[in-house]
């Protein structure tokens, strides 16, 4: 249960967030408000970091594989990205192009067993699911 609430928690501050990102832009620029971003979260990391476990940054070099560390530079990129779509499409459409996204490369990853996740099956009903997903987009674009 309290994994089902933290993924409500952190779709509905990615929605959040998105919209607030988009209108900082307007104001600012695309560049301005991704740093921005990206610095402010630094800020709460490192302020978190500090009251909590505070274990040593220099355990980064040992992180295998080294790909793994451009997790931050994806960052990034989802900031960019969701600040366009949310401009181009609105907060509920690029919400959902997101969200469907994000299942379908999550399955491929855990269908493929890339980046080190155990290797699962095909199964069937999770692939109607996703479709189920996409004409509801479908539907809710008309």
């Amino acid at each position: 249960m309290f994994g089902i609430l933290i993924a409500l928690l952190s779709g509905a501050c990615m929605s959040v967030q998105g919209v607030f990102n988009t209108e900082v832009t307007k104001q600012t620029s695309l560049w301005v408000s991704s740093a921005f971003v990206q610095f402010t979260a630094l800020l709460v990391c490192l302020a978190a970091w500090a009251v909590t476990d505070r274990t040593a940054f220099s355990g980064l070099r040992d992180v295998e594989p080294g790909y793994m560390l451009l997790s931050g530079a994806l960052g990034a990129v989802i900031t960019i990205t969701v600040i366009r779509s949310m401009e181009a499409l609105g907060p509920a459409r690029a919400a959902m192009l997101i969200v469907i996204a994000q299942l379908a490369v999550a399955y491929l990853i855990e269908l493929l067993g890339l980046f080190g996740v155990e290797k699962q099956p095909l199964e069937w009903r999770r692939v109607f699911g996703m479709a189920v997903s996409i004409a509801g987009i479908v539907i809710f674009k008309m």
